[in-house]
């Protein structure tokens, strides 16, 4: 898949043409993007492979404790929402609870990509991205709980991380609800001049909403510092993009407002941290906003109470074979930056620190009653 296709833009600072490494141009892969053979797996871990040469020598470029940090992050959210998916079927929480696996490049090659200051809103799918953003697996086991010790008191469940002081805003179970409040964040940091920028998520669905287009327009008409990441995993609840919209390139959309954008491959967590860094370079020097659409593939149902009746287990088994921690391990074997024993001791890392947010979680008390109606706004 190609690392990052930019379109052409008016009036937009753009990536220049060049080989993707597969002895195609960045025009050639954007306009095979369009095509709906595209869509097909084998072609997909096809164009991955034509493009590996890439992602080593993005390794290579790239400090090594960040790169075990990322791998590190990658591999704790993975195990994390495998925990959650468990205690879950042992009815320790309620409520709706969808999970991460599978997208974990997308928020570790973002946000690792942005500084503490710069600020996050995403949809309910948000557990893993708080964690990345600062919050202690703790915190938002326990939140998962609706205990005391959650990052919000017990009080939002699975759809509602939410942080002032790390800036992460949500956590929003509203369909593209969170897409005109990461904007207004966006107006907000202009207009006090903050130097922030704004990382907003949201899944490929929301695009069909009205706010989607609304909100791109403001912020190209005025000028937002907002990077607006569409984690494509190619199906709305059970419904795929492809019976659900009829322009499926993502990316394109950002055209009719002549804004920056890219498409990236969302299992490769080096391509989604560049396409970032470039956005992020955008709105932190230009003030100009940009829509990342980045494809990848959840393996879980859209939340854990759907069977995922919907495609087969042929499909999930193909996107499993690309998965996007087992190519970054073995590409950072590859390229000699992490060994075998480092390797191990993340996994040991990510497995006692979810360990010890499962024990914190069981032993954190419910709220007290009496605040049942704090931080009630009427």
């Amino acid at each position: 898949m190609p690392k990052a296709a930019t379109r052409q833009k008016t009036g937009a600072k753009s990536t220049k043409s060049s080989p993707n490494g597969s002895g195609k141009t960045l025009e050639s892969v954007v306009e095979a993007h369009q095509d709906k053979d595209f869509y097909e797996v084998e072609k997909a871990k096809a164009e991955y492979n034509a493009r590996r040469a890439s992602q080593l020598t993005a390794i290579k470029k790239t400090d090594k404790k960040l790169l075990r940090k990322m791998l590190y992050e990658m591999v704790l959210g993975r195990r994390f929402e495998e925990k959650c998916a468990e205690v879950y079927r042992m009815g320790k929480i309620g409520g709706f609870c969808h999970l991460y696996i599978g997208q974990e490049a997308i928020g570790v090659g973002s946000m690792l990509a942005i500084e503490p200051k710069d600020m996050v809103v995403t949809s309910y799918r948000d557990h893993v991205q708080a964690i990345i953003k600062g919050m202690t697996p703790e915190s938002v086991l326990a939140e998962l709980y609706g205990k005391e010790g959650g990052c919000v008191g017990g009080k939002g469940g699975s759809m509602h991380m939410f942080s002032k002081e790390l800036e992460f805003f949500g956590g929003h179970g509203i369909v593209g609800g969170q897409i005109g409040v990461g904007t207004g964040m966006a107006y907000a940091a202009k207009y006090k001049n903050s130097g922030q920028v704004v990382l907003c998520f949201f899944g490929e669905a929301a695009v069909n909403q009205g706010i989607f287009h609304e909100s791109l327009n403001m912020a190209q008409l005025w000028k937002l510092p907002c990077i607006y990441i569409c984690e494509n995993n190619q199906y709305g609840m059970g419904t795929s993009q492809e019976r659900a919209m009829s322009a499926r390139s993502i990316a394109k959309k950002a055209d009719s407002y002549e804004m920056a954008n890219e498409f990236v491959d969302g299992m490769d967590v080096m391509a989604v941290r560049e396409a970032t860094l470039r956005a992020v370079e955008r709105a932190r020097d230009e003030s100009l906003p940009t829509l990342l659409e980045v494809r990848a593939y959840r393996y879980m149902g859209h939340s854990m109470s759907d069977p995922g009746n919907y495609r087969t287990r042929d499909e999930i088994l193909k996107y499993q074979e690309r998965d996007p921690i087992v190519l970054f391990k073995d590409s950072l074997k590859e390229a000699k930056v992490l060994t075998d024993k480092d390797f191990d001791e993340i996994e040991q890392e990510a497995v006692d620190a979810v360990a010890a947010a499962v024990k914190f979680a069981d032993e954190s008390p419910f709220p007290a009653e009496s605040e049942l109606m704090t931080h009630v706004y009427a």
